[in-house]
């Protein structure tokens, strides 16, 4: 099983997120939500017959932007709770310029073995535009500290089709995050979320995009696939593999904790709005920061919280997402793993939709594996459609 744990907090709001985060600047609502968590916890254990951990994902928000002893906190309640494996991949999301040197020693001492550090772009007008509260050179600056502190397993996370940004700039970003030699490199292409500030400056010019006319702020289509293929290519070339649409590691330091959503593993969700997937049931906790606090406080039981989303899975539910979850990887999905998982050849259910995306050489069939081709990844959302029952 997986853990994911949910800080809302952050410095400041970046103009293009719709994550589920807000700044907050009261440490007793701080406190009083990561005991909360801690309680969340209590009730979840209690529901449960295997304990085992495998990985744990603290996210946001940003995490760095609270006291570290509440992290240290939050993963010890984890140990005490559940039964963490010695060798469990243990991810903290941090920010530039949110962390400090006695900040990264509490993480590395209450076992946090792997970063993700937010970088997005190099390029310090890109970075104000977006909103980031850092520079380039706070990036450095925090890069180095996360090395000093002894923590080798780096994400950095870089974007793509930023406004105002062209092939030549996205390139200088790549080049100079390579050249610090991470172990694993996430690279996004932004997307206009609703309810965003960007949604509102930019919005009518992705439609525009999205049409096939020109842009004005955004980059033009043929731009962003420029960025895409890239991306893959200089990647490449510096020893990273590509394991999953956005995602490039070294040999041997693809995320386990993600590989588990894309594969079906169970996951546990704790804090506001987070998800837990228990095999049959997907839930989605409250988003209302008061809500979450006095409702944990009040619960004897993980159902007693209300609940944003609460869904029964039914084999058609189940079979659809390891399809289109398992497609993400550049490995694909196997066919004797979703005969062992649900009792049927794969053909029996997706035969015709499996020769169809063939012969238009969106997909390839090796090895009793199927995966997408280069052509299947550029138009990877029309291929998972195709999946749906």
């Amino acid at each position: 099983m997986e853990i994911y744990v949910h800080v809302p907090f952050c410095v400041k709001k970046c103009n293009y997120c719709d994550f589920l985060s807000f700044p907050c600047r009261d440490p007793d609502e701080i406190h009083d939500y990561v005991r909360a968590l801690q309680r969340e916890l209590f009730l979840w254990v209690k529901e449960m017959e295997n304990k085992d951990v495998s990985t744990i994902y603290i996210g946001g928000g940003t995490p760095s932007a609270i006291d570290a002893s509440y992290i240290e906190d939050i993963l010890d309640a984890l140990r005490a709770l559940f039964d963490v494996a010695e060798d469990a991949e243990i991810t903290l999301e941090i920010n530039p310029g949110t962390c400090d040197k006695d900040s990264l020693k509490t993480y590395k001492r209450s076992g946090v073995n792997r970063i993700s550090l937010g970088l997005q772009s190099t390029d310090n007008l890109l970075l104000k535009k977006l909103g980031r509260i850092h520079t380039y050179e706070d990036f450095l600056r925090s890069y180095d500290d996360v090395k000093r502190a002894g923590f080798f397993n780096i994400n950095v996370d870089v974007m793509s089709a930023i406004p105002g940004q062209d092939i030549f700039t996205y390139e200088d970003t790549l080049k100079k995050v390579v050249n610090l030699n991470p172990r694993h490199i996430s690279s996004y292409g932004l997307i206009i979320e609703e309810g965003t500030l960007f949604y509102e400056k930019y919005h009518e010019d992705d439609e525009k995009r999205n049409r096939g006319d020109t842009p004005k702020y955004l980059p033009p289509e043929d731009v962003e696939r420029k960025m895409y293929y890239l991306t893959g290519e200089l990647l490449e070339a510096y020893g990273y593999e590509r394991y999953e649409i956005s995602n490039y590691a070294k040999k041997g330091f693809g995320s386990r904790h993600n590989t588990g959503y894309w594969t079906g593993e169970k996951y546990l969700g704790a804090g506001l709005g987070a998800s837990s997937f228990t095999g049959v049931r997907r839930l989605k906790n409250i988003s209302s920061l008061k809500e979450y606090i006095k409702a944990v406080n009040a619960a004897e039981s993980i159902y007693d919280i209300p609940h944003d989303e609460d869904i029964s899975l039914s084999h058609k539910d189940l079979m659809e997402e390891f399809m289109f979850l398992g497609l993400r990887m550049t490995g694909g999905v196997s066919e004797d793993d979703f005969f062992e998982r649900f009792g049927k050849d794969i053909r029996a259910i997706y035969g015709d939709v499996l020769q169809r995306l063939k012969n238009m050489n969106l997909i390839a069939h090796y090895d009793r594996r199927i995966r997408l081709t280069d052509e299947g990844l550029d138009v990877s959302n029309y291929v998972f459609k195709e999946f749906l029952l």
